[in-house]
């Protein structure tokens, strides 16, 4: 089936509580997956502006990453430092990994890259820099206090 992008779901922003929300505000992912029915892996277009993050630097217990530069240049962060990606670049994020990663935005124009995941419900994401653990329930500090819901 024919995906129509234009009216694929759309989400623009971040679900993080503050702070940790401010350098993802400007993101914008088009469920490419959720617009073609698909249950077992996500698949979106992401669309970072200049400045913006694609995530705080994060890894998953349960689901496998993978991303590829469409267009533009973001720079790549995990344990180990810094990769710039450019279009053609690709990279891949195992799950149970415990290697932080996510992409910022720092150059001038926008960035466009392809994302494929694992969509496991049981997931839970850890976010070494801040403290922040994503899990089933939402939300959570590392000592397991849960955020408050967003207004």
């Amino acid at each position: 089936m024919k995906i129509d992008i234009d009216g694929a779901p759309t989400w623009v922003g971040s679900g993080y509580p503050a702070p940790f929300d401010a350098p993802c505000l400007d993101r914008k992912r088009v469920r490419l997956g959720a617009a073609a029915g698909l249950s077992q892996f996500g698949v979106n277009l992401l669309h970072l502006q200049p400045g913006t993050w694609s995530s705080q630097r994060h890894w998953h217990s349960r689901e496998d990453e993978f991303i590829y530069v469409l267009a533009g240049e973001v720079v790549l962060v995990t344990n180990a430092g810094e990769t710039v990606l450019r279009a053609g670049d690709c990279a891949g994020f195992p799950h149970g990994v415990a290697d932080g990663h996510h992409l910022q935005n720092r150059g001038t124009e926008v960035a466009v890259v392809l994302e494929v995941g694992t969509d496991d419900k049981q997931d839970v994401a850890e976010y070494p820099d801040v403290d922040l653990r994503a899990t089933p329930d939402g939300y959570v500090h590392r000592d397991g206090t849960p955020y408050p819901p967003r207004k």
